[in-house]
C-alpha cells in the first residue's frame, strides 16, 4: 500500500521510526517531511498530507505532531480527507470500519512507539464496512453538509 506520512518538528523522530517500519513491512512510503527537527508549522505539513491523499498520490495518510490535534485539524480542512485522531488500535480500526478514514493522526508526545505501530497496523488492516455507514460518510464530503438534516 502507498502510505503518505508527514509531521511537524515535534514528531520527526517518531516519523523516521515509522517510515522505516512501514518500509520493512512492504509499504511504499511517501515521506512529506520535514527532514529535521527544526521548528516548522504543522498546518503546512497537514496540507501536504491532505493534498497527497486527496490527489491519489497515496491510499492512506499518517499525520503526526506533538499532540496530533493541530495536524489532524489541518488535514481535515480538505473535504476529500477524513483524518481520525486516535490513541489506541480499537479507535484506529473503527475509524476505518465506520468512517472510512483515509488518514490517521497520532500525537508523538502522547503515544509510545509500540502503540503508534499498533494503531497504524489496525488502521491499514481494517476495511470500510460500508452498508449503513456509507450514507453518513457520503455526507461528510457533500457540498451541502452544513444544511439542516431532515427531521
Amino acid at each position: 500500500m502507498r502510505v503518505a506520512i508527514a509531521s511537524d518538528h515535534a514528531a520527526v523522530s517518531l516519523k523516521a521510526t515509522l517510515v522505516a517500519w512501514l518500509q520493512e513491512a512492504g509499504h511504499d512510503v511517501l515521506d512529506l517531511g520535514p527532514a529535521t527537527d527544526a521548528r516548522v508549522d504543522y498546518p503546512d505539513f497537514g496540507f501536504k498530507l491532505a493534498t497527497a491523499v486527496a490527489g491519489g498520490e497515496a491510499e492512506r495518510g499518517i499525520a503526526l505532531c506533538g499532540s496530533g490535534i493541530g495536524i489532524s485539524i489541518a488535514v481535515n480542512r480538505n473535504p476529500a480527507v477524513r483524518c481520525a485522531l486516535v490513541s489506541d488500535p480499537l479507535a484506529a480500526a473503527l475509524s476505518r470500519e465506520h468512517n472510512d478514514a483515509n488518514a490517521l493522526a497520532l500525537g508523538a508526545r502522547l503515544i509510545g512507539e509500540d502503540m503508534a505501530k499498533a494503531c497504524i497496523t489496525a488502521f491499514l488492516d481494517t476495511a470500510f464496512a460500508g452498508g449503513r455507514h456509507a450514507p453518513r460518510v457520503d455526507k461528510l464530503g457533500a457540498p451541502d453538509f452544513q444544511k439542516e438534516p431532515a427531521a
